[in-house]
């Protein structure tokens, strides 16, 4: 089905984020007719630290199957991963900055995450400041405002790789030349072993493509690849 006829999306967020995240990209994207579900990912009654892979996967596939096809699927970071485990369920698929599938998960720097990784607790607005070195000071203050907390369970998952079939829609990368996180290399290297499209964007950190002074243009060029 043509990815041009797309009037739905789902946008999902990163590790210790929410659907907060997607404000600009959801003004660009309705402005130009596609209507945006972005979701906030939930612990399961459990706890944060009980919360898996599974769980967060289960949570978006229920958003996505209860929209009209075609439709998109939208992540960033974590939410890149989640988003190409669930892409059977889309008919475009967008992967800003995606922790990267096994085996380039390899690739990544290990780290090590307790149970619940604290950062609502241990957030800072210079810290904040310095993560967003492309966004403006109002950005980085509402963004310090609204980190939260992650389960380190899920992080430790997909650190150890997750497995991803190779999706059937078509699917864009962006990779941002400044992420410390996600080298720009490691998603240009899944995009060429799925033979994606690859949005490389020069001066972007991590979640640039989001908060940056440059997130409207990003978002209005996905809406061009969605259309072509």
């Amino acid at each position: 089905m043509p990815s041009a006829q797309v009037r739905h999306a789902v946008l999902v967020h990163g590790a210790g984020g929410g659907g907060w995240e997607w404000g600009t990209w959801r003004r660009v994207l309705e402005a130009h007719g596609v209507e945006c579900a972005c979701i906030d990912l939930v612990p399961t009654d459990a706890g944060l630290a009980a919360t898996c892979f599974d769980d967060y996967q289960a949570q978006l596939r229920t958003v996505l199957e209860a929209l009209p096809r075609p439709r998109a699927l939208i992540g960033a970071s974590l939410g890149g991963l989640l988003a190409a485990a669930c892409a059977g369920g889309a008919d475009a698929l967008v992967l800003v900055n995606p922790l990267p599938p096994s085996p380039l998960s390899a690739r990544l720097e290990r780290r090590e995450w307790p149970d619940v990784v604290p950062w609502r607790r241990d957030a800072r607005l210079a810290s904040t400041r310095a993560a967003l070195a492309d966004a403006d000071d109002a950005t980085a203050l509402f963004a310090f405002r609204r980190w939260r907390d992650e389960s380190g369970r899920v992080l430790r998952q997909a650190q150890s790789g997750v497995a991803v079939d190779v999706p059937a829609c078509r699917v864009l990368l962006v990779a941002s030349e400044l992420d410390e996180d996600v080298p720009a290399d490691v998603t240009a290297e899944l995009a060429g072993a799925w033979g994606a499209s690859l949005m490389r964007l020069p001066g972007s950190t991590h979640v640039g493509p989001l908060l940056g002074r440059e997130a409207a243009d990003v978002a209005s060029q996905v809406v061009a690849w969605l259309r072509a």
